[in-house]
């Protein structure tokens, strides 16, 4: 007879032995924090119209109120997810993705502070790919449905949310061209003197940045392979176009990139 079953049912080793069913494990959704007032972000600027008044920027504090901190190698939402809400990138940085039926991964974006995440659910109400976080990242929580029922008070808002999805359209259309139209040496001097102008836009140097993706990312967001992407950077750099230091890139010559 087993060792078990021998104690009777009141000693109290067997009282101790007892067993504890196991609960199933609760899905928990990510903390948020509350936000600081939108009014007094100094990313305003680039997630909102300038032209808002001190009642608009005062119904805004009341929608956006609540971030979202994201570990890097997180996602903020996957394919398949609800769509309830649209992102302003606070801090950090993000890549935007999906996956084909193969298993193979096609990055169709990277987002820096003061850039959108999320416009992709709005169409089917679902999430259409994955948005994860190149580095520890903060997100501002716009949740979509107060945000119509504002732009119906609200004209410049309404305005720029319709920019927004234009902006987006022709983003989409340049980076078709890009990947049928370009030379791999085309594309690289694309992305790069692309990231400087944002860069600068958000009032950090134009010339010198740290890149938060790798080179295997950007290939996949180029559609090429990592050699390639390699030596491109390699050429430019014998050609004094840039410098690189690891992630770091300095543009030493952006007009002769830009004829690139």
């Amino acid at each position: 007879m087993h060792a078990a079953t021998a104690l009777a049912s009141d000693h109290p080793i067997a009282r101790a032995a007892t067993v504890v069913p196991i609960q199933p494990a609760v899905r928990r959704e990510p903390p948020t924090q509350r936000s600081p007032r939108c009014s007094a972000c100094a990313m305003r600027a680039f997630c909102m119209p300038p032209e808002l008044s001190a009642d608009d920027l005062k119904k805004l504090d009341s929608l956006i109120c609540s971030t979202r901190s994201v570990r890097r190698g997180d996602a903020l939402y996957r394919a398949g997810d609800a769509f309830q809400s649209i992102y302003a990138v606070r801090a950090g940085s993000f890549k935007t993705m999906v996956m084909h039926r193969d298993g193979r991964e096609h990055v169709t974006g990277f987002q820096i502070p003061g850039e959108a995440l999320g416009l992709d659910g709005i169409g089917t109400g679902q999430h259409n790919g994955d948005a994860i976080a190149l580095e520890d990242s903060v997100v501002c929580i716009i949740p979509f449905a107060q945000l119509e029922a504002m732009c119906r008070e609200i004209k410049p808002l309404q305005h720029y949310i319709y920019q927004m999805m234009g902006s987006e359209i022709v983003r989409e259309s340049r980076q078709m061209m890009l990947l049928g139209t370009m030379t791999a040496e085309q594309r690289v001097a694309t992305f790069l003197l692309g990231l400087s102008r944002r860069f600068k836009a958000r009032g950090f140097s134009a010339a010198e940045f740290h890149l938060r993706m790798t080179r295997e990312e950007i290939g996949c967001y180029l559609g090429m392979k990592l050699e390639t992407v390699s030596r491109m950077f390699s050429k430019f750099q014998r050609e004094r176009l840039v410098h690189a230091n690891g992630k770091t890139i300095r543009i030493v010559d952006p007009d002769a990139l830009a004829r690139v």
